[in-house]
């Protein structure tokens, strides 16, 4: 796992603000994980329940030789994914749902992203940056543009 370069400051922060989302937050972002790696690698992640709570599963991309980029996504790519997966999912309802989780933001994905790294749940290249999170897209714009009010 890579610390990908942040202070322990900038850690702290990440903490405390992954700290205001539910649970529900965290496992969308992890299926978001999943159907954007299919969607770009065409391949799924490897998921397992072991260790999940009330039945959820648990995806953790595979700790193998970590210079393997096969399955590699980015910020951006990964914020987008997860967008195109709550309107799969949730339709009209995606922009509500999201919000009474607490996600308002590209960047809030990136802070419940960086969290599964702190706690080793998932794993980054030396590469990324939780900037790369930052003013992917609006949230307004990206539902308005497919005719979500």
């Amino acid at each position: 796992m890579s610390t990908t370069m942040l202070t322990e400051l900038e850690w702290q922060q990440i903490r405390a603000r992954a700290s205001n989302f539910p649970p529900e937050a965290f496992h969308f972002v992890r299926a978001g994980l999943h159907h954007t790696v299919q969607s770009i690698h065409g391949e799924p992640l490897t998921v397992s329940s072991k260790g999940a709570s009330s039945g959820q599963l648990v995806i953790k991309l595979p700790v193998t030789d970590p210079t393997d980029e096969r399955r590699h996504i980015s910020g951006q790519q990964l914020c987008l994914g997860i967008r195109d997966l709550a309107i799969q999912r949730y339709g009209l309802l995606a922009r509500t749902v999201l919000r009474k989780w607490g996600i308002r933001r590209s960047e809030d994905f990136g802070t419940l992203v960086y969290a599964m790294i702190d706690r080793g749940e998932l794993r980054s290249s030396p590469n990324d940056r939780i900037q790369d999170f930052q003013g992917v897209f609006d949230f307004d714009e990206a539902f308005n543009q497919i005719g979500l009010n």
